[in-house]
């Protein structure tokens, strides 16, 4: 697995397990962008790393090419000389040499196709890496705006699911017995001194009848019934 794959799968991980707590987004918002700034930081070593072999690399493979050209060199002026013999060495160790910038010429471009990868891979991780910055309070205010609305909409929903109308009637209600109370509080007291009144205006009518009817049987005053 490639250096920034094992990071890709780091960072999936801790985002799975913060939507598997149900933490708060703006939370995890936080979380995740704080784990890719600690995973493009790891990142960036191993990438380093990588680099520095392909430099260290690339110079053990020039000092193998002047190493070679010395030793052809060294071989020419042999054989201006007439030392066959050295010339037949120093030709052996400049192909030991040639043989050496092979391997190394091999390794510098497998090396260099890695870093090349992965100095793409790790552009696009920086890339993702600053879209999650740009956006974060965008989704953070899309996050409270979803809340607000879903907040609003449950205060509807009960609200309309009040049945406003028999609370209206059964309020109605009430205020009409408290009415029809009150008429007969006031209605009990207006008769109680009208009754009052005319049994005193009754107990008058009576007396005036009662003297009417002794004057008529000649019994004004106080003479006695008649025998």
């Amino acid at each position: 697995m490639g250096i920034l794959d094992r990071m890709s799968t780091i960072l999936r991980s801790n985002i799975n397990a913060s939507l598997d707590k149900a933490e708060d987004p703006e939370k995890m918002l936080d979380q995740i962008i704080r784990d890719m700034g600690n995973a493009i930081e790891e990142a960036k070593g191993q990438v380093a790393m990588v680099i520095a072999q392909e430099k260290q690399i690339e110079a053990e493979k020039n000092n193998a090419q002047k190493s070679s050209q010395q030793w052809g060199e060294r071989a020419e002026k042999a054989v201006r000389a007439g030392r066959d013999d050295l010339a037949t060495e120093a030709l052996r160790r400049k192909r030991d040499f040639d043989n050496i910038v092979t391997t190394y010429s091999t390794q510098y471009e497998a090396q260099h196709q890695m870093s090349s990868k992965l100095r793409s891979q790790m552009d696009l991780l920086m890339s993702k890496y600053d879209d999650a910055v740009r956006n974060r309070d965008v989704m953070i205010a899309r996050h409270r705006q979803a809340l607000a609305s879903q907040k609003i909409n449950k205060q509807i929903a009960a609200i309309s699911g009040m049945d406003h109308g028999s609370e209206l009637a059964r309020m109605d209600q009430r205020i009409r017995q408290e009415e029809a109370l009150a008429s007969a509080n006031e209605e009990l007291q207006s008769t109680s001194v009208e009754d009052q009144f005319r049994l005193l205006e009754a107990h008058d009518g009576v007396d005036d009848d009662l003297k009417l009817l002794k004057a008529r049987m000649g019994m004004g005053g106080n003479q006695p019934p008649a025998q």
